[in-house]
């Protein structure tokens, strides 16, 4: 480069500098290479500088893809800044015990801006190394034209390379820092909009609203889903299609189309090793109609009269446990009006003449099945049935009596009743 060789002619000869006289301070163990350097140096180079900074802008400018545009504007204002700063602080640190990170917001900063752009942080750290490469061989050149000593070169060479690694490190803080504020506050917008849907009567404006501020394509149907895992761990295996949060004492999902290909095979997988409870499909602004079913299921889950040890129920797969449970007094009041005739039996008793009626229920009246089912002697279903029919009389043979025995029993079996 030309106008460096005629810069680094015309460097100063101040005795200080020449190699034959420079001598660096003893080093000591773990200390900051720029320590060891001697302020002769600084002196030597900071008349350089103004130069030094434009060949490391045109140097970023040429090599960093992310960076080849006007140097107009925000942009170019905050690259200038940068490289002054750094170049300015680094001379000011040689022969001290200056920590690089003592000025360094404004590398955070850089950090903190490149994530708000929505790049990666490599390009600021191209930048960075592409910097000291410049800024080493222009201070080299100073250096040999003032007669400094090769081995304080080398280690004005470790310092620059020190010093960046540290300004690296600030920025990739401050990007790992806006990232995580932009999560938060996207967390947030996710959160509410997940709260705005569970209400009774979303207003579809308010929906769409906040649907846009977060990001989320609003779907066409929606299933909750319910579960006692954390909400991190959820939203990490649910991914970007579901909006997850906690909501009242419960882990809370809004799943968005819950019917579409490998969508409920993807669900069962995400929530394998959980107690977890998949709500009904509903449009997407009655998410509260499948919240509720699914917090109706949910104990039945956990007690374990529904589901296995693990892995998501679907309610729609659930229709009378919904049912069941959907209105607690009138489940009550069928339970007690069905149960009348077994008040007052003993407890074992009872529970037999309730097994036994189960059975016969379900299996339609054949006396064989029914043995089989209980695991008992067709013999003793028969003088059961003799009990029960003592008991309920002619309401074992009409159909609403019927239903409802049926119900009270498939409710106690759930824990309903």
């Amino acid at each position: 480069m030309g106008s460096e060789a005629g810069e680094a002619q015309s460097a100063p000869t101040d005795r200080a500098t020449q190699g034959a006289h420079v001598v660096a301070p003893p080093g000591r163990p773990n200390e900051a290479p720029w320590r060891r350097l001697p302020p002769a140096i600084a002196q030597a180079l900071a008349p350089h500088t103004a130069s030094v900074v434009e060949d490391i802008i045109r140097a970023i400018r040429r090599d960093v893809p992310e960076y080849r545009r006007p140097l107009d504007g925000p942009f170019g204002q905050a690259l200038r800044l940068g490289v002054e700063e750094a170049l300015r602080r680094f001379l000011a640190m040689i022969g001290s015990d200056q920590p690089a990170a003592g000025e360094t917001e404004v590398y955070v900063q850089l950090g903190r801006a490149e994530a708000r752009s929505g790049r990666g942080i490599d390009a600021l750290l191209a930048a960075y190394r592409v910097g000291a490469r410049v800024a080493w061989r222009r201070f080299a050149e100073i250096g040999t034209g003032a007669g400094v000593a090769p081995s304080i070169l080398y280690d004005l060479a470790e310092s620059i390379f020190a010093y960046i690694d540290e300004l690296s490190a600030e920025s990739i803080e401050g990007y790992a820092l806006e990232q995580a504020d932009s999560l938060g506050e996207r967390q947030q917008r996710r959160q509410r909009l997940l709260t705005l849907l569970l209400a009774d009567a979303p207003e579809p404006s308010l929906v769409r609203a906040a649907a846009e501020q977060c990001g989320w394509r609003l779907p066409e149907t929606i299933a909750v889903v319910l579960t006692d895992a954390r909400a991190v761990a959820v939203s990490g295996r649910l991914g970007e299609r579901a909006l997850v949060a906690q909501h009242e004492e419960f882990t809370c999902a809004i799943v968005a189309d819950p019917s579409a290909p490998g969508a409920r095979a993807e669900l069962v997988r995400a929530l394998a090793t959980a107690s977890a409870v998949v709500g009904p499909e509903v449009g997407v602004l009655a998410a509260a109609r499948s919240y509720e079913g699914a917090r109706r299921l949910l104990p039945l889950v956990r007690s374990g009269a529904l589901g296995g040890a693990g892995g998501p129920l679907f309610a729609d797969e659930h229709p009378l446990a919904l049912l069941l449970a959907a209105d607690h007094d009138a489940l009550a009041r069928v339970t007690r009006r069905a149960f009348r005739a077994f008040a007052g039996l003993p407890e074992r008793s009872r529970e037999r003449l309730e097994r036994t009626l189960a059975a016969w229920l379900a299996e339609r009246g054949r006396i064989d099945r029914v043995a089989k089912r209980l695991g008992v002697h067709p013999q003793t279903v028969r003088y059961r049935l003799s009990r029960l029919r003592e008991l309920l009389g002619p309401e074992l043979e009409d159909p609403q009596a019927r239903l409802e025995l049926e119900l009270a029993l498939r409710a106690k079996q759930l824990g309903l009743a």
